[in-house]
């Protein structure tokens, strides 16, 4: 039997790597903050022959809309995203967009203020917070007696709390990182919807850490006479399976959403992609090991 615990150090300095990778990318570029939380203008059209984003943006600026953001939004629709538009300014661009590429659409345009913004900003980052610490009193109250069953009773209820939080904190800087590279690099917007997909991804996390931690509760009342590491190490690999199973079918309707699902939910779908990979491997590699750990730290 394949023992997870025994390379703890492997997953940890890979993980660790990623980490400091998505700290930094944090740090130094920061999130692309779409207009849902900074304010701004946002405007969908759709042409007879789609102009290239470069055009646009270049007929924008000379009309004295600077600093524009054009991005394709499937087949003859373009996304324009600025600074909060008057009425005045709006009827130059749609003049602009007219006079240079010819009859065109208007399929949506909503200005949302920066005091807005700001609010739901603060919203998404409080539901968050109440996301992760719903998850460990869930789980200190489902796990309450296994502080019994291991030897000693020295790690308690909320120490499985505390590691399942440590691994979705792992889950959730992964995308946030990427994220915050694809914003640098690529201009990629984190809007409403990117906060839907992290909130998504920790409760697909929890479920998976969950279904582990349960094998593991299950295993120490059957097999009183094992050691932790192999009772830890058993219980991964009976829910191993089953884990990989469930992800790799999710994974497979995502990766059909990604390629044919069209470019508005893209980001959100790669966002929940990078997620339940990383979710499945910090269930199996990073959460039972720290339990593992937390227990032999306590020297029984």
């Amino acid at each position: 039997m394949f023992s997870v615990t025994k390379y703890y150090k492997v997953w940890f300095a890979f993980s660790g790597i990623l980490l400091v990778a998505a700290i930094a990318a944090v740090a130094v570029w920061g999130l692309h903050l779409g207009i849902d939380f900074v304010g701004g203008s946002r405007a969908e059209f759709e042409f007879v022959e789609t102009p290239e984003p470069g055009q646009v943006r270049s007929e924008l600026a000379a009309a004295g809309i600077a600093d524009a953001l054009v991005q394709s939004a499937g087949e003859n629709r373009l996304v324009i995203k600025t600074k909060n538009l008057t009425e005045t300014e709006k009827s130059t661009v749609e003049a602009a967009l007219l006079e240079k590429f010819g009859e065109y659409q208007e399929i949506s345009f909503q200005n949302v203020g920066p005091t807005i913004g700001r609010e739901l900003l603060n919203r998404a980052y409080w539901q968050i917070v109440l996301v992760v610490l719903g998850i460990v009193l869930y789980i200190t109250y489902a796990f309450r007696k296994i502080g019994k069953q291991m030897r000693g009773g020295k790690v308690k209820a909320w120490h499985l709390g505390v590691a399942t939080v440590i691994a979705l904190t792992h889950d959730l800087m992964i995308p946030v990182g990427v994220f915050a590279a694809l914003g640098h690099f690529r201009g990629v917007e984190v809007d409403s919807l990117f906060i839907t997909a992290l909130l998504t991804i920790l409760g697909f996390s929890v479920h998976d850490t969950i279904v582990v931690f349960d094998r593991v509760r299950e295993n120490l009342q059957k097999h009183p006479y094992l050691s932790i590491q192999s009772v830890i190490d058993y219980s991964v690999a009976s829910t191993f399976a089953r884990s990989i199973n469930t992800s790799s079918t999710l994974m497979f309707v995502l990766t059909a959403l990604l390629l044919f699902g069209g470019q508005s939910i893209f980001y959100f779908v790669l966002a929940l992609l990078i997620g339940v990979v990383f979710g499945t491997y910090s269930s199996i590699f990073i959460a039972s090991p720290i339990l593992y750990l937390w227990h032999r730290r306590s020297g029984i």
